[in-house]
């Protein structure tokens, strides 16, 4: 899937080697758009439009999976194209979904490492900065371990193959070269511009936020780390926006390293049908924006 500015393009290959696309144009609303201009209030709306815009997306590829396997079952039905008010709900659901999915995994990986290290260490010492620091150090385990043995299995292995081309084709783009395979596959699968750099920076820039508020107790603590979320999630976004205009700087360009080395997990290297995937996927993008552009002309 890669975003334009104006439009979302997601390709899947069927199994009769087509591709099929799907476009959703970017539709401006005013106050998010008001909203999307506020440092760290910004971070927060863009997190939350980023999630359900990949959960819609991530629900037509397995859609058109479940369409292909259906048809080698049984024999194609006419069906009624759903109506303007059918589509509308389906998108909702799935964005609810795709936004719920992210608050809930926020909220685990918040509130777990909190509830391990008080019950680990609430009696070894006092000083608050270290149990931030050791809290911070059990969300990291926790989070590298998930994510890791999630890519075990061979779905998310595939998906994960599929995001390090994409970042290829980012690179090769950037660049300045043609995109075709060979060219693309020279690329590394890893990229400042990622969402998986700003999972690290919520763990980073958590453990400081957390170390300028006292706790008296465990339920304190829990409740402390809940209301305090929306504020790193904004912080961790301004951070994450700092540290990529500082990726051409030899010296500070070290400070997006976190997040390259989680995309060490977070993608695989690519089949070079993968990459063509992508690379048409790029492409029907480039298309969709110049069609738009033009349209408004």
């Amino acid at each position: 899937m890669f975003a334009g500015k104006n439009v979302h393009v997601t390709a899947v290959r069927k199994k009769d080697g087509s591709l099929e696309y799907l476009e959703v144009p970017k539709k401006e609303i005013p106050w998010v758009q008001t909203l999307k201009k506020i440092p760290f209030i910004r971070g927060i709306v863009g997190i939350i439009e980023s999630s359900a815009k990949g959960a819609q997306h991530l629900n037509f590829s397995a859609e058109t999976f479940a369409e292909q396997e259906g048809d080698e079952q049984e024999a194609p039905k006419k069906e009624e194209k759903p109506g303007f008010f059918s589509n509308i709900s389906m998108f909702l659901g799935v964005a609810v979904v795709g936004v719920l999915s992210f608050l809930f995994g926020k909220f685990v990986f918040t509130l777990v490492p909190a509830i391990i290290e008080q019950f680990l260490f609430q009696n070894v010492f006092s000083n608050p900065i270290l149990h931030n620091l050791i809290e911070g150090v059990i969300k990291i385990i926790l989070l590298v371990g998930y994510i890791y043995f999630i890519s075990l299995t061979p779905m998310i292995k595939r998906l994960f193959q599929y995001h390090g081309a994409e970042h290829k084709v980012i690179s090769a783009y950037e660049a300045g070269v043609e995109l075709t395979v060979s060219n693309v596959q020279k690329f590394n699968t890893l990229h400042y511009r990622c969402g998986s750099s700003f999972i690290v920076f919520t763990v980073i820039v958590g453990v400081v936020i957390y170390s300028f508020f006292q706790y008296d107790g465990y339920v304190e603590r829990i409740v402390q780390r809940l209301l305090l979320l929306p504020v790193v999630i904004g912080v961790s976004y301004e951070v994450l926006r700092f540290t990529n205009s500082l990726r051409d700087t030899p010296v500070l360009r070290v400070l997006g390293y976190p997040g390259l080395w989680l995309q060490l997990l977070t993608t695989k290297e690519p089949e070079d049908s993968q990459v063509e995937v992508s690379i048409a996927s790029f492409n029907r993008m480039r298309e969709a924006e110049q069609r738009i552009m033009e349209g408004r002309a």
